[in-house]
């Protein structure tokens, strides 16, 4: 069964409904189905009542709710998007948002947080956001509730009379009343840029609250449906899009010079010490506007990027930075989006985070060792721009290094951790195994290179034959990327 928004539902329909959604979540559950249900819509408009009713026979175990009403002071410190990117569900759960992105970003404008064109790029975020979302297996099904202007008014006066409901207006919905017309108008377009065939709206007219329930639980009931049919039938694997970033040419790694890049102990000690003291000031100035930093380092087995690592970090305060060594995902992570438990590790403004490795296992391990498909991957070099772009957008300084050596460096280093009993958890079978496939992924290595060397996010290759010179370069790296940033701040 299934009927047009705003048309009649006996209580037998809607209590069927309700059996048929709540039937639902052992399907789901079996699938291994994550979804997201976002119900959006005017102040007042019973956005917390419609998901109450939904959810009435669902088993609490498997869903969660989630009010996106407020921002908290953490979530200003963050790009747009993590707010909603780490309550991404697992695998075969549910998740409810009261609210969404959609009203934050129409607020945000129409109050002049953002301007014109900020608005317009937050749209674009937002589509490709959930593209990547449904691209990797997730259902996300919009409903927005509307309601005309008298009515809100008359709902929003009821609310102020009660003193149990008096404290849910604020300002902020007295003024979206007011400006109604204006809200209507933005909202209208910011559905529009938002629609795709994955992703639609589902407008639901606000009037008789039973029909109401009725409509909400028709559409994800019917939402679900489509999908699971998807996913028996066929199966979903989607192809990458047209990457449609300006990628700058870098050189393969086969043609990086690594000879004549030492640099002498005397050297290397003075200047070090002068490039860390640099750094902490410049630190200091960056917690003191706010402006966060992500450093990623990739590289080869050996490379040396946990000592460059160390020397960067000992050059900052330790209260505002922190270290992550990316592993193999654990058995959460894998049930979700693969840079889900990167969204979750960004910094507030005014801090950086260190990656010791990165996002980019996606292209490189995970495509490897066959543990995703060959379109997984593909899809997640231009995935991997978007989200990077999602950084650079929120003012975030972002630093990627490849971290070079050459083949006969390794097996020195290999061999010298093997032989010094101190060195030796250094060293595992895993790493002579991927020894073995180094052709393997100097070839996939390039084409990530190649794929992600965009204007707002470039590579820089750390020769690192000779550790001085890698760590050197580093910190200069880092240094003058902080500068740039201050520098543009000054001119704002």
């Amino acid at each position: 069964m299934k009927k047009e928004s705003g048309t009649r539902y006996t209580r037998q329909e809607r209590d069927a409904l309700r059996s048929a959604l709540a039937a639902r979540q052992q399907v789901i559950k079996e699938q291994k189905l994550p979804v997201i249900v976002m119900v959006d819509g005017w102040s007042a408009a019973g956005k917390g009542s419609a998901i109450s009713s939904t959810i009435r026979l669902m088993d609490p175990r498997f869903f969660k709710v989630y009010n996106m009403d407020k921002i908290t002071e953490d979530e200003w410190r963050r790009p747009f998007l993590y707010r909603y990117a780490v309550k991404m569900p697992g695998q075969g759960q549910v998740a409810f948002f009261d609210g969404s992105y959609l009203d934050e970003a129409v607020k945000d404008y129409l109050s002049g947080l953002t301007n014109r064109k900020e608005f317009e790029r937050t749209l674009k975020s937002i589509r490709d956001y959930e593209r990547s979302m449904t691209d990797n297996g997730y259902l996300i099904i919009k409903i927005f509730l509307n309601v005309d202007k008298k009515t809100q008014k008359k709902r929003l006066k009821a609310l102020q009379e009660s003193k149990n409901t008096a404290w849910r207006v604020v300002d902020e919905d007295l003024w979206q009343n007011e400006n109604y017309e204006t809200f209507a108008t933005a909202y209208q377009e910011a559905r529009t840029a938002t629609e795709t065939s994955d992703c639609p709206w589902h407008v639901v007219e606000v009037g008789n609250e039973k029909d109401m329930e009725g409509d909400l639980l028709s559409i994800i009931t019917h939402a679900i449906d489509g999908r699971l049919a998807e996913i028996g039938e066929k199966g979903r694997d989607r192809r990458p899009v047209k990457n449609p970033f300006a990628l700058t040419k870098i050189k393969p790694l086969a043609k990086v010079k690594l000879e004549g890049k030492a640099v002498p102990e005397a050297e290397y000690r003075k200047e070090l010490e002068q490039l860390q003291k640099k750094l902490s000031k410049l630190h200091y100035k960056l917690y003191r506007k706010k402006i966060p930093m992500v450093i990623a380092y990739e590289g080869w087995d050996a490379a040396g990027k946990g000592g460059n690592i160390k020397r960067v970090a000992s050059a900052l305060d330790c209260r505002g930075y922190e270290v992550f060594p990316i592993a193999s995902p654990t058995p959460e992570e894998k049930s979700r989006h693969f840079l889900w438990r990167f969204w979750n590790r960004l910094p507030k403004t005014g801090h950086i985070a260190i990656f010791d490795r990165t996002w980019y296992g996606r292209v490189m391990v995970e495509r490897l060792e066959g543990y995703c498909s060959e379109n997984d991957w593909q899809r997640a070099y231009n995935e991997i721009n978007e989200f990077e772009r999602d950084l650079t957008d929120a003012g975030t300084i972002l630093v990627k290094f490849w971290v070079q050596i050459d083949k006969d460096t390794q097996l020195q280093r290999f061999t010298e951790r093997q032989n010094t009993p101190e060195k030796q958890w250094k060293i595992t079978d895993e790493d002579w195994r991927n020894r073995e496939k180094w052709d393997l992924y100097e070839t996939a290595i390039d084409e990530m290179l190649q794929k992600t060397n965009t204007e707002f996010a470039p590579w820089t290759i750390l020769e690192s034959n000779d550790k001085y010179y890698a760590r050197i370069k580093a910190l200069k790296v880092i240094i003058g990327a902080i500068e740039e940033k201050l520098k543009e701040k000054t001119k704002e």
